[in-house]
């Protein structure tokens, strides 16, 4: 028999070591050879089971022995995942899989709208040249909450530089945006709009994920239609609307992790287009920025003589990336 099936800072990424890249394990091959002895015994075991129980409850049992390992192995998965805005239990578990059967089909196609949308346009007012296309294939994405990217993994450099450009803006912009937890993930960094004129999670513009340096955000339809045929990203499998807009919103997509500065710039991009949808304002500067505006590490003041020393910083790079340092 053979068988497949296939204004608060939150600093809490940069403390900790670096992660892997979520990994998913295929369900292994079930075989089972019935030879000799084992063919006999094999015989002689479902002759028993069906006198000794009925035979639908015999049937059922042999059925139910490999969907076990099937049911285990797609657990551990989503367990692989990483911890997001479900609950890491079997119950989670459970509830992501009865969320599955209403998982878009199509996660490529831009959403859409009926009835009037505010603002009327994207913030790129509808063009496609705001946005380069994105080279090579589309990473593999994996599950449903949490999501996260499989392979093509985004350079830490980036990471750690886009962190520092999403703390800046809050914190040169204090009247537009602040820094804060993800309402969505209930964890990682994520930018807010304090006055949202369109409904996310308490105004989340956008979240960064610490495991695959992915990100959620909310685009406008307009946007959204740019970043999905250029391949930067793809729908939430919930953002359909309608009852599902209670854990998403129909406009929630996840844009891949950049790999080096060229694609930093481009997500960067994104995010512009993020706040406006989320905002309505246009006004704000968005930068990309090493130097986090906050940051006193390093730097000492010697009360006695008024001297400030500064302590040098460890750089970091990145083979994926441009080369450019980040100091930490």
């Amino acid at each position: 028999m053979s068988m497949t099936t296939t204004q608060v800072l939150v600093r809490d990424s940069d403390q900790h070591p670096e992660q892997s890249v979520p990994s998913m394990t295929q369900q292994a091959v079930v075989q089972i050879t019935l030879t000799g002895p084992f063919l006999v015994l094999a015989i002689v075991a479902i002759i028993v089971s069906i006198q000794i129980m009925k035979p639908a409850v015999a049937c059922g049992l042999l059925i139910l022995l490999p969907l076990a390992s099937v049911i285990y192995n797609d657990y551990n998965n989503f367990l692989a995942l990483g911890p997001g805005g479900t609950p890491a239990t079997f119950l989670g578990y459970l509830k992501i899989t009865y969320l599955r059967l209403f998982a878009l089909s199509d996660p490529y196609s831009p959403p859409t709208f009926h009835g009037k949308v505010s603002p009327s346009t994207g913030y790129f007012y509808r063009t496609r040249s705001w946005l380069p296309k994105r080279n090579g294939p589309r990473p593999q994405i994996a599950g449903i909450a949490p999501q996260r990217q499989l392979d093509q993994s985004g350079c830490g450099q980036m990471y750690r530089t886009l962190r520092t450009s999403l703390s800046n803006l809050a914190a040169k912009d204090e009247e537009t945006f602040r820094i804060g937890t993800s309402c969505f993930e209930k964890k990682g960094l994520a930018l807010f709009a304090r006055n949202p004129i369109n409904a996310t999670c308490r105004g989340e513009v956008c979240h960064v994920h610490h495991s695959d340096r992915s990100m959620h955000m909310n685009l406008h339809p307009d946007d959204a239609k740019v970043v999905l045929e250029m391949g930067w990203g793809e729908r939430h499998p919930l953002a359909r609307g309608g009852w599902m807009s209670a854990y998403v919103p129909r406009e929630f997509v996840m844009v891949y992790a950049p790999r080096d500065r060229g694609e930093l710039e481009a997500v960067c991009r994104i995010i512009k287009a993020a706040g406006y949808w989320v905002t309505g304002d246009k006004k704000f500067e968005f930068k990309i920025e090493n130097k986090d505006v906050h940051a006193t590490e390093g730097v000492q003041l010697d009360q006695k003589n008024g001297a400030v020393q500064v302590a040098v910083g460890q750089e970091q790079t990145c083979r994926n990336c441009s080369g450019e340092s980040v100091w930490r």
